[in-house]
Order: structure tokens, then sequence, then C-alpha cells
């Protein structure tokens, strides 16, 4: 049967980046791309995938800043010197013969979600997705699985409701109603994960939850309430385009170990 790999690339050279001490430089870039090329052929001896998504962002804004300016306002920018090595370090992927892609407006997640999603509808196989980001961890409700390269361990659907106290199809809904600073999601205040996970649990989805508590005469339903608006833009920023025109074939997508 057929398998496919997504690999979130930036989340893997990020990880791999940040994890020296050292101060940026061009020397500390280098390195890292090199050992971050190295996790890419672990990755891809790990799985023996027959099709292989390379997914990088793009860079600049995406449709979430049209829709919220200040999405990833408070995000650090990627070292200079970092970005100045990644087209080194893609071409460097395209000659070991992976396809890397980068599509202008929307982000990694977006791709891979894209990716992902038509080729579980297709009923090709297997669907395995290299992250740490929990966003895509959305897709393990639809028949994927998450593998976190840098732990070794695969995340699936008890993964989820373990970690995150809700079933991979209300993960979204969660973080809308947490809101999520690494990226500016900014959620509904006073909301963190565990009252986030309660309010689904009880409730269901996130309009249930606003039909449901958000009527409560309580501090909770009145922040509800007065923050609706903005809640609604969380859910919006938090979801996953999966209908991203990729530009490649599955063919195109082939991966040949040899």
């Amino acid at each position: 049967m057929a398998k496919l790999l997504a690999i979130d690339g930036l989340n893997i050279v990020r990880r791999v980046y940040e994890a020296s001490p050292e101060p940026d430089s061009d020397l500390k870039a280098s390195i890292a791309l090199r050992h971050a090329f190295s996790s890419f052929r672990h990755v891809l001896d790990a799985h023996a995938p027959t099709h292989v998504l390379a997914a990088f962002d793009y860079g600049g804004e995406n449709w979430r800043h049209a829709l919220y300016p200040r999405y990833r306002e408070g995000r650090a920018p990627m070292p200079a010197d970092l970005r100045k090595a990644l087209p080194e370090f893609h071409e460097r992927l395209r000659a070991a013969g992976l396809h890397v892609l980068m599509i202008p407006e929307v982000e990694a997640d977006d791709v891979i979600a894209t990716g992902v999603m038509r080729w579980l509808h297709e009923g090709r196989g297997d669907a395995i997705v290299a992250t740490t980001d929990k966003d895509l961890h959305g897709l393990i409700a639809h028949g994927a699985l998450v593998w976190d390269h840098f732990k070794g361990e695969w995340h699936d659907d008890a993964w989820v409701r373990n970690k995150f106290g809700v079933a991979p199809e209300r993960l979204h809904d969660l973080l809308a109603l947490m809101g999520d600073p690494t990226d500016g999601v900014p959620g509904v205040s006073k909301i963190g994960m565990k009252t986030a996970a309660r309010l689904l649990n009880a409730y269901g989805d996130l309009d249930a939850v606003m039909a449901g508590a958000g009527i409560l005469k309580t501090p909770l339903g009145e922040r509800l309430r007065a923050e609706k608006d903005i809640l609604q833009i969380s859910r919006k920023l938090v979801e996953l385009k999966t209908d991203v025109k990729l530009g490649v074939s599955w063919n195109m997508l082939a991966w040949d170990a040899g």
C-alpha cells in the first residue's frame, strides 16, 4: 500500500537550529542545516514512504495576516543567517530527490493539510505528518498519524486526548478558545486549555459552546459574549486550508529511496 510522508520542513530546521546555544552566525546556520538534512534522511529511512511532500513557508504575509493584521506579531523573525542559507538547503533536498513545496500567501501547514486530506480522500493509503506543530494534529481526526521526530514517538487519537483534553476533531475549536500567543491568535481572555477543554466536552463544538455557555449569566458567559467577534476571527486563524493549489501530481511526489 502507498504511504505519504508530509514533512513540516521549517519545524525540523528551526528546532535543530534553536537547540544550539551558540549565538546566531552563518556557521551556526550551516551546522544546523547539516543536522537538519540528516534529520530528513532519518525520517525518510524510518518510514519508507512511497510519496513525500516536503513543505516550507514561502515567507512574507499570508491570508491570515489579511484577516488579522496582528497575526504572528510577537513572533521573533527568523535569524538572518538561517534565512540566507535556506535556498541552498532547499536545493540540497531537491538534489536528494525531494520536491520542495513553498506556495505564496499560504503557510506550510496549509500545504500539508491540503496534500494529506487529498491523499486520504482518494484512499491512497497511510498518511504520516512529521511535525511537532500542534495545529497539524487536527489531521489525526481524518486518519493521519503524526510523528515527532525529536522524541521518536507517534501521536494518535489517544495522544491528542491525553495532551489537550479533547478529541482531535475538536482541537482547532480548543485553540480558538484558548488562543495561541506563539502565533498571535487572541482567543478569549482568561480561557486556558483546561477551561476550553471542559467547555467543549460539556457542550460539543464551538457553536454549541456559544449557544450554551455563551448565554450563561456568569463572568465566563459574559466574556464569551463580549469577545464573540474576536473568537470567530481566532477560529478562522487556526483553521487549516485544504484547498491550496499545490501545482504537483502524485507522480511528482513519488519517492525512490534507492
